[in-house]
């Protein structure tokens, strides 16, 4: 375990003693931190670490020490909007509200079809709440058009993890943090998006010598403090993984007994991998040759290593090739399955990992393939619906849905807990789009996005409602309900199922679709719905999850308690009958048939690929000089809607900003406070330079989470609306721009 000594982080407000702390999980980042929330009258008025839960031993990060604030906003929305003839958003009754959802649905469904109504959700809501909504979409609505924000997150996580081993899962945990003498970091900036897992990072250092390797452009303080720093270009994570790989193999650092054994694909793999020597990549990345070949020495003759993945991959170039070639690299090493050794593919949010579980987007519950007649057969059968009524096929991305309300087959478009009108790429033609749909808004606040909404429907926060999530180590915890909500406001859950209920959702024998009330009933049909797949959670209940301190699936008779981690046996779930998916060809995304993933044999064997790099599909030229960087802050959590309306938060980065070079600012007069015009052949953003050397020469970076329709300081106006061929994750850091000082603001001061 990690931290001789626990530290019990706590940030209250209140006068009085605190009149009970309700036990829970820190609903920000992918680490699951366990806290409780304290309570006064029936008023969240603060939190504190669990000393006791394991992941995190009291600590907190800034994001989660102040989400609480949010609870006691003033602008909580109180009563659903519908606009009304005029196009104004008025107040109306739930009735009214809940009529007019129902009303419009089955208009559509009956003029055009389960294809013109698409839901998009969020990486944030309840374990619960994603099964009910996989369950309403695909037997209810009987549509494939349902989809999430982890689209945009970790999508390239799930998708690399079911190229390489058949299903999603990431096989390592944080113990292994805690025992590796190596700990890889590609494009994670762990400092500022995940505070508490780079502590526990940097205290292994200190009680055991750990080796910290980073591998990022940005010379963040991550980088800083790491022992050995590579900064490749912008797109090009697959050279220098390919590099890696090339050096391990060329000196031996590899484990041919396991390969044998246990892998399929090494011939292709290592032929691609001959060609990126270490002064091949120099070229192609910028990255000195000594640099990789100290990186590949470390991991190579260390007896453990991980590697830890996040969004400077998996929204890059090639983001599934490079994913899965950190898989590959582990499994030539026979590095997986071990304390201490693992490919750590990590979820962003704080319940993507349980949206991925339970089918809330693209895959069926459980891991299921839907292009497996027996997976298929198998829900219909739990669910008890007919298999012919359940939709099959491609997913439906995000991205796809934008094109299908463009080419007018969307025509309902439900958003819940996210908000796309910031947080999507080219945000300019998503704003659009969003206005020629029935648009409706599910959320506790009146963000950018429902300002074109048709009905907006408010619901409860984390504190005032009861679920789970599971967090990136595969550990399910529970969340209490701590107070009652504001203005008698419904759960996501409770909405959901009153929508089924008022549809008239039925099973093949005429009872309800949806049949429990409560998220501890949602959780227990769960259960069995995931009895003998991979995220096995049989051996869950509320009661056990809270007494152990969270559970890693699978939880079941062979694991009464858990499992640290996967593939301890090398035995991967790529047979045909058992694999989450067919997979995709890594060049072009096009589904594997049944027989094209039967004839590659792996047959409970990891698949290893190899794969070239490709460049960027934007360059910088002579007009859009600066390769543009997106990406996170420490103090704010996507899209603002819960830390901007934190104080301490919002005052310690209350605006945009875009990072420059020193070097590059000198060139174009450029001071530390200037206001700059950022601008790509998309739109353009007006915002204060920083000059830092965290960025290379030629390279500008802007956080994303500031999109306020009154200001222009949205970093997606600028970025690129095309995507991973794989995982279908938005490219939002390969575009270009051009920089240019910018006198207007001050300009309007004088006059």
């Amino acid at each position: 375990m990690a931290w001789e000594t626990p530290r019990e982080d706590m940030c209250v407000y209140t006068q009085g003693e605190i009149d009970k702390w309700v036990y829970s999980t820190c609903g920000i980042c992918s680490n699951g931190c366990g806290c409780y929330i304290a309570v006064k009258d029936n008023r969240i008025v603060g939190i504190k670490g669990n000393v006791r839960y394991p992941v995190n031993r009291g600590r907190l990060g800034p994001k989660g020490e102040n989400q609480w604030w949010a609870n006691n906003s003033l602008d909580r929305l109180t009563r659903p909007l519908i606009r009304n003839r005029s196009g104004t958003l008025v107040p109306a009754s739930w009735n009214d509200a809940l009529s007019l959802l129902v009303e419009k649905t089955k208009e559509l469904l009956s003029a055009h079809g389960p294809e013109s109504i698409a839901v998009y959700h969020s990486g944030q809501l309840y374990l619960e709440e994603y099964y009910t909504i996989a369950k309403i979409t695909r037997a209810g609505l009987r549509t494939h058009h349902v989809d999430a924000n982890t689209r945009l997150c970790t999508a390239t996580a799930e998708w690399s993890l079911i190229q390489s081993f058949g299903a999603d899962g990431p096989p390592a945990c944080l113990d292994d943090l805690d025992v590796a003498e190596v700990i890889v970091f590609i494009g994670r900036n762990s400092n500022e998006t995940n505070t508490v897992l780079w502590e526990r990072v940097l205290d292994a250092r200190r009680k055991r010598g750990t080796k910290i390797v980073e591998i990022d452009p940005r010379l963040d303080i991550s980088q800083k403090m790491a022992d050995l720093s590579l900064r490749p270009k912008s797109g090009t994570n697959v050279a220098v993984l390919n590099g890696l790989i090339h050096l391990l193999i060329a000196n031996g650092w590899i484990d041919r007994g396991y390969i044998e054994r246990y892998t399929v694909g090494y011939e292709q793999l290592e032929r691609t991998a001959a060609r990126y020597t270490p002064e091949v990549v120099e070229q192609i990345t910028g990255v000195p040759e000594r640099d990789l070949r100290t990186c590949a020495e470390w991991i190579g003759t260390s007896k453990t290593t991980v590697t830890v993945l996040l969004q400077g991959v998996y929204q890059s170039m090639d983001a599934t090739a490079a994913a899965s070639l950190v898989n590959s690299m582990h499994l030539i090493m026979g590095k997986i399955g071990k304390p201490g050794s693992g490919p750590f593919q990590h979820a962003g949010q704080p319940s993507s990992m349980s949206n991925r579980e339970v089918g809330g987007a693209g895959f069926y519950p459980g891991y299921r393939n839907d292009e497996n007649p027996k997976h298929l057969q198998e829900i219909a059968d739990l669910w008890n619906v007919d298999v012919e009524t359940l939709p099959v096929g491609p997913q439906t991305h995000v991205m796809e849905m934008l094109r299908l309300i463009e080419e007018g087959h969307i025509r309902m478009f439900w958003v819940i807990a996210t908000n796309p009108a910031v947080s999507l790429p080219n945000r300019k033609r998503v704003i659009e789009l969003l206005k020629q749909v029935f648009l409706v808004v599910q959320d506790p606040f009146f963000n950018e996005t429902a300002e074109f909404a048709d009905l907006v429907l408010p619901v409860a926060l984390w504190g005032e409602k009861e679920g789970t999530m599971t967090n990136l180590e595969r550990r399910v915890n529970v969340l209490r309900k701590a107070v009652d909500p504001p203005f008698g406001l419904p759960s996501d859950l409770e909405l959901l199922i009153e929508f089924s209920r008022r549809m008239g959702f039925r099973d093949r024998s005429g009872r309800p679709l949806i049949t429990y009330r409560t998220p501890e009933e949602a959780f227990n049909e769960w259960r069995l719905v995931s009895k003998g797949r991979p995220c096995d959670m049989s051996g869950m209940t509320y009661e056990k999850i809270e007494r152990l301190g969270g559970i890693q699936w699978p939880c079941n008779e062979q694991y009464p308690e858990g499992k640290k981690r996967l593939y301890t046996d090398n035995v991967f779930p790529t047979a045909v009958d058992e694999a989450e998916s067919y997979g995709r060809d890594m060049r072009t995304g096009r589904a594997r048939t049944r027989e094209e993933f039967a004839a590659i044999g792996a047959n409970g064997r990891a698949i290893l690929y190899g794969i070239d790099w490709s460049p960027p599909l934007e360059w910088p030229d002579r007009e859009y000089p600066f390769w543009l960087n997106t990406g996170r802050n420490v103090f704010h959590w996507h899209t603002r809607t819960k830390t901007g309306r934190a104080p301490l938060l919002q005052l310690s980065a209350p605006e945009g900003y875009a990072e420059i070079h020193p070097d590059d600012a000198a060139r174009l007069q450029i001071q530390m406070g200037d206001w700059v015009r950022v601008s790509s052949r998309r739109g353009e953003v007006i915002v204060r330079a920083r000059l830092t050397d965290s960025v290379l020469p030629g390279m500008v970076f802007l956080p994303f989470h500031y999109g306020s329709l009154l200001e222009q300081e949205a970093a997606n106006e600028l970025t690129l609306d095309t995507w991973d061929q794989v995982s279908k994750q938005p490219h939002f850091k390969n575009g270009v721009c051009k920089v240019e000082k910018w006198l207007g603001r001050e300009q309007d001061r004088d006059e």
